[in-house]
């Protein structure tokens, strides 16, 4: 059976019967690294996404830190 790439679309032949939720695998096309989803039906989705959001979460805390480090050098100038 193939199934499409979340990240690129390509078709990735795969026995479905060997497959279980969780099983990491590669595409071949991108090299993305995907998770098996759900096997029923069978759904891919990009571990890439996720190390993504991570990071994206990442970057909301460490500016919430840099606006509170100008309000103190603003402070102290006062």
């Amino acid at each position: 059976m193939a199934v499409a790439c979340p990240v690129c679309d390509a078709a990735i032949d795969i026995d479905e019967d060997e497959l279980d939720e969780g099983d990491a695998l590669t595409c071949d096309e991108c090299g993305a690294d995907l998770r098996v989803a759900g096997v029923d039906p069978l759904e891919l989705e990009s571990l890439d996404e996720d190390e993504d959001e991570e990071d994206d979460l990442d970057l909301d805390e460490d500016d919430d830190d840099d606006e509170d480090e100008d309000e103190e050098e603003e402070e102290d100038w006062k």
